[in-house]
Protein backbone atom coordinates (compact mmCIF):
# COMPACT_ATOMS: atom_id res chain seq x y z
CA UNK A 1 0.00 0.00 0.00
CA UNK A 2 1.00 3.64 -0.39
CA UNK A 3 1.07 5.11 3.15
CA UNK A 4 -0.67 8.47 3.57
CA UNK A 5 1.35 10.71 5.88
CA UNK A 6 -1.85 12.12 7.33
CA UNK A 7 -2.87 8.67 8.58
CA UNK A 8 0.67 7.83 9.72
CA UNK A 9 0.83 10.98 11.86
CA UNK A 10 -2.76 10.62 13.06
CA UNK A 11 -2.30 7.11 14.40
CA UNK A 12 1.13 7.91 15.90
CA UNK A 13 0.10 11.11 17.69
CA UNK A 14 -3.18 9.68 18.93
CA UNK A 15 -1.35 6.62 20.26
CA UNK A 16 0.99 8.83 22.30
CA UNK A 17 -1.99 10.74 23.73
CA UNK A 18 -3.71 7.50 24.70
CA UNK A 19 -0.56 6.19 26.38
CA UNK A 20 -0.19 9.46 28.30
CA UNK A 21 -3.67 9.30 29.82
CA UNK A 22 -3.24 5.63 30.70
CA UNK A 23 0.00 6.44 32.54
CA UNK A 24 -1.51 9.46 34.27
CA UNK A 25 -4.52 7.46 35.44
CA UNK A 26 -2.23 4.74 36.80
CA UNK A 27 -0.33 7.40 38.72
CA UNK A 28 -3.55 8.91 40.09
CA UNK A 29 -4.76 5.46 41.13
CA UNK A 30 -1.54 4.92 43.08
CA UNK A 31 -1.96 8.33 44.71
CA UNK A 32 1.39 9.72 43.51
CA UNK A 33 2.15 13.40 44.02
CA UNK A 34 3.12 14.02 40.39
CA UNK A 35 -0.29 12.83 39.15
CA UNK A 36 -1.83 15.76 41.04
CA UNK A 37 0.80 18.38 40.28
CA UNK A 38 1.41 17.52 36.61
CA UNK A 39 -2.19 16.79 35.74
CA UNK A 40 -2.75 19.82 33.54
CA UNK A 41 0.56 19.62 31.60
CA UNK A 42 0.11 15.90 30.87
CA UNK A 43 -3.56 16.13 29.91
CA UNK A 44 -2.85 19.32 27.96
CA UNK A 45 -0.16 17.55 25.91
CA UNK A 46 -2.47 14.60 25.30
CA UNK A 47 -5.22 16.98 24.21
CA UNK A 48 -2.87 18.88 21.87
CA UNK A 49 -1.63 15.65 20.27
CA UNK A 50 -5.20 14.41 19.82
CA UNK A 51 -6.35 17.63 18.18
CA UNK A 52 -3.25 17.68 15.95
CA UNK A 53 -3.89 14.07 14.96
CA UNK A 54 -7.52 14.81 14.17
CA UNK A 55 -6.48 17.81 12.06
CA UNK A 56 -3.93 15.68 10.20
CA UNK A 57 -6.58 13.08 9.39
CA UNK A 58 -8.58 15.67 7.43
CA UNK A 59 -5.79 15.88 4.85
CA UNK A 60 -6.63 12.28 3.92
CA UNK A 61 -10.15 13.25 2.85
CA UNK A 62 -11.05 14.19 -0.68
CA UNK A 63 -14.05 16.24 0.51
CA UNK A 64 -13.41 17.26 4.16
CA UNK A 65 -16.73 19.12 4.37
CA UNK A 66 -18.49 15.77 4.05
CA UNK A 67 -16.54 14.13 6.88
CA UNK A 68 -19.66 14.08 9.07
CA UNK A 69 -21.21 11.48 6.77
CA UNK A 70 -18.64 8.94 7.99
CA UNK A 71 -20.72 8.36 11.12
CA UNK A 72 -23.73 7.08 9.16
CA UNK A 73 -22.38 3.53 8.79
CA UNK A 74 -21.60 2.98 12.47
CA UNK A 75 -23.48 -0.33 12.56
CA UNK A 76 -21.07 -2.04 10.17
CA UNK A 77 -18.00 0.20 9.73
CA UNK A 78 -15.11 0.39 12.17
CA UNK A 79 -14.10 3.67 10.54
CA UNK A 80 -17.49 5.15 11.41
CA UNK A 81 -17.10 3.97 14.99
CA UNK A 82 -13.66 5.57 15.17
CA UNK A 83 -15.12 8.83 13.86
CA UNK A 84 -17.66 8.74 16.69
CA UNK A 85 -15.27 7.73 19.48
CA UNK A 86 -12.48 10.16 18.53
CA UNK A 87 -14.43 13.41 19.28
CA UNK A 88 -15.79 11.82 22.45
CA UNK A 89 -12.22 11.06 23.57
CA UNK A 90 -11.12 14.64 22.84
CA UNK A 91 -14.16 16.08 24.63
CA UNK A 92 -13.50 13.92 27.70
CA UNK A 93 -9.85 15.00 27.67
CA UNK A 94 -10.86 18.66 27.48
CA UNK A 95 -13.30 18.21 30.38
CA UNK A 96 -10.66 16.42 32.45
CA UNK A 97 -8.17 19.20 31.76
CA UNK A 98 -10.70 21.93 32.58
CA UNK A 99 -12.18 20.67 35.86
CA UNK A 100 -9.82 17.82 36.75
CA UNK A 101 -6.74 19.33 38.27
CA UNK A 102 -5.80 15.86 39.43
CA UNK A 103 -8.27 15.97 42.32
CA UNK A 104 -9.34 12.54 43.63
CA UNK A 105 -12.99 13.46 43.13
CA UNK A 106 -12.41 13.65 39.36
CA UNK A 107 -10.72 10.25 39.13
CA UNK A 108 -13.89 8.74 37.53
CA UNK A 109 -13.41 11.18 34.63
CA UNK A 110 -9.95 9.70 34.14
CA UNK A 111 -11.45 6.22 34.03
CA UNK A 112 -13.88 7.37 31.33
CA UNK A 113 -10.98 8.85 29.34
CA UNK A 114 -9.01 5.61 29.62
CA UNK A 115 -12.06 3.57 28.59
CA UNK A 116 -12.53 5.79 25.53
CA UNK A 117 -8.80 5.45 24.74
CA UNK A 118 -9.10 1.67 24.79
CA UNK A 119 -12.20 1.73 22.59
CA UNK A 120 -10.47 4.13 20.20
CA UNK A 121 -7.41 1.87 20.01
CA UNK A 122 -9.65 -1.08 19.16
CA UNK A 123 -11.67 0.81 16.54
CA UNK A 124 -8.54 2.12 14.82
CA UNK A 125 -6.90 -1.29 14.77
CA UNK A 126 -10.01 -3.07 13.50
CA UNK A 127 -10.26 -0.72 10.52
CA UNK A 128 -7.26 -2.64 9.17
CA UNK A 129 -7.60 -6.01 10.89
CA UNK A 130 -11.08 -6.56 9.38
CA UNK A 131 -9.77 -6.33 5.79
CA UNK A 132 -9.37 -10.05 5.21
CA UNK A 133 -7.81 -9.89 1.76
CA UNK A 134 -4.82 -7.92 3.12
CA UNK A 135 -3.26 -10.68 5.15
CA UNK A 136 -0.53 -8.48 6.67
CA UNK A 137 -3.28 -6.60 8.52
CA UNK A 138 -5.87 -9.33 9.11
CA UNK A 139 -4.27 -10.88 12.17
CA UNK A 140 -4.76 -10.78 15.92
CA UNK A 141 -1.42 -9.00 16.40
CA UNK A 142 -2.71 -5.83 14.70
CA UNK A 143 -4.80 -4.61 17.68
CA UNK A 144 -1.99 -5.65 20.04
CA UNK A 145 0.48 -3.59 17.98
CA UNK A 146 -1.67 -0.45 18.08
CA UNK A 147 -2.29 -0.73 21.83
CA UNK A 148 1.26 -1.63 22.86
CA UNK A 149 3.06 0.85 20.59
CA UNK A 150 0.74 3.64 21.75
CA UNK A 151 1.16 2.68 25.40
CA UNK A 152 4.94 2.41 25.04
CA UNK A 153 5.31 5.79 23.35
CA UNK A 154 2.92 7.56 25.72
CA UNK A 155 4.54 6.10 28.83
CA UNK A 156 8.02 7.00 27.58
CA UNK A 157 6.92 10.59 26.95
CA UNK A 158 5.32 10.68 30.41
CA UNK A 159 8.51 9.47 32.13
CA UNK A 160 10.51 12.05 30.15
CA UNK A 161 8.11 14.76 31.40
CA UNK A 162 8.58 13.55 34.99
CA UNK A 163 12.34 13.78 34.55
CA UNK A 164 12.09 17.30 33.10
CA UNK A 165 9.97 18.43 36.07
CA UNK A 166 12.38 16.87 38.54
CA UNK A 167 10.39 13.86 39.72
CA UNK A 168 11.83 10.43 40.40
CA UNK A 169 10.43 7.86 38.00
CA UNK A 170 11.82 4.45 38.90
CA UNK A 171 8.47 2.71 38.53
CA UNK A 172 7.76 4.67 35.37
CA UNK A 173 11.04 3.56 33.83
CA UNK A 174 10.17 -0.07 34.49
CA UNK A 175 6.68 0.28 33.03
CA UNK A 176 7.90 2.17 29.93
CA UNK A 177 10.68 -0.39 29.43
CA UNK A 178 8.25 -3.31 29.73
CA UNK A 179 5.70 -1.74 27.36
CA UNK A 180 8.39 -0.95 24.77
CA UNK A 181 9.79 -4.48 24.97
CA UNK A 182 6.31 -6.00 24.59
CA UNK A 183 5.58 -3.74 21.59
CA UNK A 184 8.87 -4.73 19.96
CA UNK A 185 8.21 -8.43 20.44
CA UNK A 186 4.80 -8.07 18.80
CA UNK A 187 6.29 -6.16 15.87
CA UNK A 188 9.05 -8.73 15.42
CA UNK A 189 6.43 -11.47 15.41
CA UNK A 190 4.39 -9.56 12.81
CA UNK A 191 7.42 -9.13 10.54
CA UNK A 192 8.27 -12.81 10.83
CA UNK A 193 4.66 -13.84 10.22
CA UNK A 194 4.28 -11.52 7.23
CA UNK A 195 7.42 -12.99 5.71
CA UNK A 196 5.85 -16.45 5.86
CA UNK A 197 2.56 -15.40 4.27
CA UNK A 198 1.70 -16.93 0.93
CA UNK A 199 -0.72 -14.77 -1.09
CA UNK A 200 -4.04 -16.49 -1.71
CA UNK A 201 -4.13 -15.00 -5.19
CA UNK A 202 -1.52 -15.46 -7.89
CA UNK A 203 -1.07 -14.62 -11.54
CA UNK A 204 -2.84 -17.80 -12.55
CA UNK A 205 -5.97 -17.07 -10.48
CA UNK A 206 -5.90 -13.40 -11.47
CA UNK A 207 -5.85 -14.16 -15.21
CA UNK A 208 -7.99 -17.29 -15.09
CA UNK A 209 -5.32 -19.42 -16.78
CA UNK A 210 -5.05 -22.53 -14.60
CA UNK A 211 -1.91 -24.56 -14.33
CA UNK A 212 0.23 -22.16 -16.36
CA UNK A 213 3.63 -20.88 -15.32
CA UNK A 214 3.15 -17.19 -15.99
CA UNK A 215 5.70 -14.40 -15.96
CA UNK A 216 4.61 -10.78 -15.76
CA UNK A 217 6.48 -8.45 -18.14
CA UNK A 218 4.43 -5.24 -17.93
CA UNK A 219 2.36 -3.23 -15.49
CA UNK A 220 -0.89 -4.03 -17.28
CA UNK A 221 -1.39 -0.50 -18.59
CA UNK A 222 0.62 2.02 -20.55
CA UNK A 223 0.61 4.75 -17.86
CA UNK A 224 0.04 5.23 -14.15
CA UNK A 225 -3.44 5.43 -12.65
CA UNK A 226 -5.22 5.49 -9.30
CA UNK A 227 -4.39 1.83 -8.74
CA UNK A 228 -0.67 2.32 -9.21
CA UNK A 229 -0.59 5.43 -6.99
CA UNK A 230 -2.71 4.33 -4.04
CA UNK A 231 -2.04 0.60 -3.66
CA UNK A 232 1.73 0.48 -4.03
CA UNK A 233 4.34 2.73 -2.42
CA UNK A 234 6.84 2.51 -5.29
CA UNK A 235 9.94 2.58 -3.04
CA UNK A 236 12.93 0.39 -3.74
CA UNK A 237 13.71 -2.73 -1.75
CA UNK A 238 16.93 -1.04 -0.56
CA UNK A 239 15.00 1.88 0.97
CA UNK A 240 12.47 -0.45 2.57
CA UNK A 241 15.33 -2.37 4.17
CA UNK A 242 16.83 0.84 5.55
CA UNK A 243 13.50 1.94 6.97
CA UNK A 244 13.13 -1.46 8.65
CA UNK A 245 16.52 -1.04 10.34
CA UNK A 246 15.57 2.52 11.32
CA UNK A 247 12.31 1.50 12.97
CA UNK A 248 13.89 -1.34 14.92
CA UNK A 249 16.88 0.74 16.02
CA UNK A 250 15.16 4.02 16.82
CA UNK A 251 11.65 2.83 17.59
CA UNK A 252 12.53 0.01 19.98
CA UNK A 253 16.17 -1.00 20.55
CA UNK A 254 17.51 2.50 21.18
CA UNK A 255 14.75 3.44 23.66
CA UNK A 256 15.15 0.08 25.43
CA UNK A 257 18.87 0.70 25.88
CA UNK A 258 18.28 4.25 27.13
CA UNK A 259 15.55 3.16 29.54
CA UNK A 260 17.70 0.24 30.71
CA UNK A 261 20.64 2.53 31.45
CA UNK A 262 18.29 4.83 33.33
CA UNK A 263 17.12 1.90 35.43
CA UNK A 264 20.66 0.76 36.23
CA UNK A 265 21.84 4.29 37.10
CA UNK A 266 18.52 5.22 38.75
CA UNK A 267 18.50 8.30 36.56
CA UNK A 268 15.11 9.08 34.97
CA UNK A 269 16.60 11.71 32.64
CA UNK A 270 17.65 8.88 30.32
CA UNK A 271 13.95 8.69 29.41
CA UNK A 272 14.38 12.00 27.57
CA UNK A 273 16.87 10.35 25.21
CA UNK A 274 14.57 7.33 24.88
CA UNK A 275 11.70 9.64 23.94
CA UNK A 276 13.81 11.51 21.36
CA UNK A 277 14.82 8.23 19.74
CA UNK A 278 11.42 6.56 19.88
CA UNK A 279 9.24 9.19 18.24
CA UNK A 280 10.87 9.19 14.75
CA UNK A 281 11.28 5.43 14.99
CA UNK A 282 7.57 4.90 15.62
CA UNK A 283 6.68 7.15 12.68
CA UNK A 284 8.85 4.89 10.50
CA UNK A 285 7.23 1.84 12.08
CA UNK A 286 3.72 3.08 11.32
CA UNK A 287 4.76 3.95 7.75
CA UNK A 288 6.10 0.41 7.36
CA UNK A 289 2.87 -1.08 8.72
CA UNK A 290 0.97 0.47 5.83
CA UNK A 291 3.69 0.00 3.19
CA UNK A 292 4.16 -3.70 3.96
CA UNK A 293 0.51 -4.51 3.20
CA UNK A 294 0.21 -6.21 -0.19
CA UNK A 295 -3.03 -5.45 -2.00
CA UNK A 296 -4.07 -8.32 -4.32
CA UNK A 297 -4.51 -5.93 -7.24
CA UNK A 298 -0.74 -5.38 -7.22
CA UNK A 299 -0.36 -8.80 -8.81
CA UNK A 300 -1.43 -7.10 -12.01
CA UNK A 301 -0.54 -3.42 -11.60
CA UNK A 302 2.54 -3.28 -9.41
CA UNK A 303 5.38 -4.74 -11.43
CA UNK A 304 6.98 -3.19 -14.45
CA UNK A 305 9.36 -5.09 -16.71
Amino acid sequence: MNPAWSVVLFTTWIGIAQGLVVGLTLGAWRGTAWALELHRPVVGLALALSVAGLAASFFHLGRPERAWRAVLMWRTSWLSREVIVMPAFIAALALWWWIGGGQPSTFPIGLVVVALALVLWWCTAMIYACIRFIEEWAQAATPAMFILSGAASGLTVLVAMLALFGYGAAHGLWIAFSATLAAWLVRCWMFANNKRLVPRSNLSSATGIPGARLTQTSMGMSAGAFNTREFFHGRSALLIGRIRWWLHGFGYLGPLVALGVGLMLKEPRWAILACALQLPGLVADRWMFFAQARHPQNLYYQKVS
